[in-house]
C-alpha cells in the first residue's frame, strides 16, 4: 500500500507541469433541463451541479432492472429479475485547481434481485450484469478505484484497481446496455481475465487514431476483494492491447488486438479426468459461473489430492476484434449501420474456452424519427477445449463441444435517462443433456439517478438462445 501511495504521489508531481489533458470521460454542457430533455433525472441540482462539473467532480447513480421468466425447459421454468445499481464519482484535477492532467475514479456497483442463470442450463451468462459483484450474488462490491495521470498528452500511467466487467464498444455496450448475453460482450477465450483487480497500467497515445496500453494486473482480484496486501501472491497477469480507429470508405471504425499471459498456477486440463473432473469442476472461473451447480453434481467423486494434480503456470490469450460502419449520415460520426466481429484463441490447457467468435450488425440512430434508439442482431460461439472434463463429455453425453448464442434487442429511449429495451436470445447450451429452455423477461419502471434501463428480454435455450438488451441512453 506504501508502494501504491508513493507512486501516486510522483505522478501527482510530474503532471504539475504539464498541459491539461482531456478527460477521459465526457459530460453534457449543461445537467439542466425540462424532465424530457435533462440527460439525468434529477437535473442540474439548482446549478450546483454544473458548479461542480466544472471544477472537475462528476457523481453519477444508474440503475438497471431485468425482470425475467423461463417458459419452457431448461432445468426449470422459474422466473425472477435482476438489478444493478451503480455509483461512480470522477475527480479531474485539473478542473479541481490541483494539477493538470490527473483522473481519480471510484465506481461500486450493487446486485440485487431473484438470479435464474442455472435455471436456464447455459454455461455462459445469458446476462453479464449476473456477474456482479459476483456470480449470481447480491451485495455491494468495489469495482474500482484508480488514479490515471497523464505525463504528456500522449503518455499516462493508471494504478489502483481497475474495472474490467466489459470493456465498452460502440456496438456491444458495457455490461447493462446493448447486447446482454456475455459472449456477445467480452470474447470469451479470455474466460481467466479479472473483472476487477489491482494493478498498473501505462497508456500511450501516438496519434489521435492509435492507443497503446500494457498492464500488469492481480490474477486472483475480485470486485469484493479490496485488501492490498495478499495482491501479486499468486503471480502477475500481463496484458497488452492496441486499438486503432479506422476509416472504410469515409466511415469509422475501429479495430483492437488484445494480448495476455499469466503465471498464476491453476489446475491444469491436461491430466487424467476420471481423478479429477469435480476438481475442476470448483476451479473459479471469473466469467464462467460455478460450473460444478450448474452440472447438478454429476461428477464423479474425487480420487486424488489435489496437490497430486497437473498444475499450469503458463497460460494466454491472444483475440482480435473490430467494428466497422458500413453506413453512416453525412457529419455525424456515431450514427449508422455497422458490423462488429472478434475471434479469440487461447491455451485451452487451463482455460476452459479454447476458441470464441463473435459476429454482429446494430443500427444507431437510423430509425426514422427515433435519432437515439439502437437495434442489433449478434451471434457469440464459445468451444470448450479438448481437455475440459473429458470424462463427464464421454460418461454422461452432455455436449460439451461448443456453446451458440444469438441475441436480438431494441432500444427504444424514452428520454436521455430512460431506455426500454426488450430482447431476445436464442441459446444452443454446449450441456445438451441439461438445456433446453425458453425465457421470458420483462421490465418495469424503477426510479433512479441517471438512467433507468427497462428491458424485456425473451430468451429461448433450447439448442440456441435469444436475448435482447439496450443502452442506457447517457451522455457520453
Amino acid at each position: 500500500m506504501k508502494n501504491l501511495f508513493k507512486l501516486t504521489a510522483l505522478l501527482s508531481a510530474l503532471g504539475t507541469a504539464l498541459p491539461v489533458h482531456s478527460a477521459p470521460y465526457a459530460t453534457p454542457d449543461t445537467w439542466g433541463g425540462d424532465l424530457a430533455t435533462r440527460p439525468r433525472l434529477t437535473g442540474d441540482w439548482g446549478g450546483v451541479r454544473d458548479d461542480l462539473a466544472k471544477k472537475g467532480v462528476v457523481l453519477d447513480v444508474d440503475a438497471y432492472w431485468w425482470p425475467q421468466k423461463i417458459t419452457g425447459g431448461g432445468k426449470n421454468t422459474s422466473g425472477g429479475n435482476w438489478g444493478n445499481l451503480n455509483i461512480e464519482l470522477n475527480v479531474d484535477t485539473g478542473k479541481a485547481g490541483l494539477w493538470p492532467g490527473g483522473f481519480f475514479k471510484v465506481k461500486t456497483v450493487t446486485g440485487f434481485g431473484h438470479y435464474i442463470g442455472k435455471d436456464i442450463g447455459a454455461i455462459l451468462p445469458a446476462n453479464a450484469a449476473w456477474s456482479l459483484p459476483a456470480s449470481g450474488e447480491e451485495g455491494t462490491g468495489l469495482l474500482e478505484y484508480s488514479f490515471l495521470q497523464f505525463l504528456s498528452p500522449k503518455l499516462g500511467v493508471m494504478v489502483g484497481k481497475m474495472d474490467f466487467s466489459v470493456t465498452p464498444g460502440l456496438f456491444t455496450g458495457d455490461y447493462r446496455t446493448q447486447f446482454a448475453n456475455l459472449g456477445l460482450k467480452v470474447p470469451l477465450a479470455a474466460a481467466l481475465f479479472p473483472i476487477s483487480t489491482f494493478g498498473a497500467s501505462v497508456i500511450y497515445v501516438p496519434s489521435p487514431d492509435v492507443n497503446l496500453s500494457v498492464m500488469l494486473l492481480d490474477p486472483s482480484g475480485t470486485i469484493k476483494n479490496d485488501d492490498l496486501s495478499d495482491a501479486f501472491d499468486d503471480g502477475v497477469f500481463a496484458v497488452a492491447t492496441d486499438e486503432v480507429k479506422t476509416n472504410l470508405f469515409g466511415f469509422t471504425g475501429n479495430q483492437g488486438l488484445l494480448l495476455y499471459w499469466s503465471n498464476k498456477e491453476r489446475t491444469s486440463l491436461v491430466q487424467d479426468p476420471s481423478n479429477i473432473a469435480c476438481l475442476l469442476l470448483n476451479e473459479k472461473y471469473p466469467r464462467l459461473g460455478d460450473l460444478f451447480e450448474l452440472l447438478g453434481g454429476v461428477a464423479p467423486p474425487c480420487l486424488v489430492d489435489p496437490a497430486a494434480l497437473n498444475k499450469e503456470n503458463d497460460t494466454w490469450t491472444a483475440v482480435y476484434s473490430a467494428e466497422q460502419f458500413l453506413w453512416q449520415p453525412s457529419g455525424d460520426p456515431k450514427r449508422g449501420i455497422g458490423v462488429f466481429y472478434s475471434a479469440g484463441v487461447s491455451d485451452g490447457r487451463a482455460n476452459p474456452i479454447k476458441y470464441s467468435y463473435t459476429l454482429g450488425l446494430v443500427g444507431k440512430g437510423v430509425v426514422p424519427g427515433r435519432a437515439n434508439d439502437d437495434f442489433g442482431i449478434g451471434w457469440s460461439r464459445a468451444e470448450f477445449s479438448d481437455n475440459f472434463v473429458p470424462s463427464l463429455r464421454n460418461t454422461f453425453d452432455l455436449g460439451l463441444n461448443h456453446e451458440d448464442a444469438v441475441e436480438m434487442y431494441y432500444k427504444a429511449a424514452v428520454t436521455p435517462w430512460l431506455d426500454v429495451s426488450p430482447s431476445l436470445q436464442i441459446i444452443n447450451s454446449g450441456l445438451n443433456k441439461v438445456l433446453d429452455s425458453i425465457m421470458i423477461a420483462t421490465n418495469s419502471f424503477v426510479p433512479a439517478e441517471s438512467t433507468v434501463d427497462l428491458t424485456g428480454t425473451i430468451t429461448v435455450s433450447v439448442a440456441t438462445g435469444v436475448s435482447f438488451a439496450s443502452d442506457n441512453g447517457t451522455v457520453q
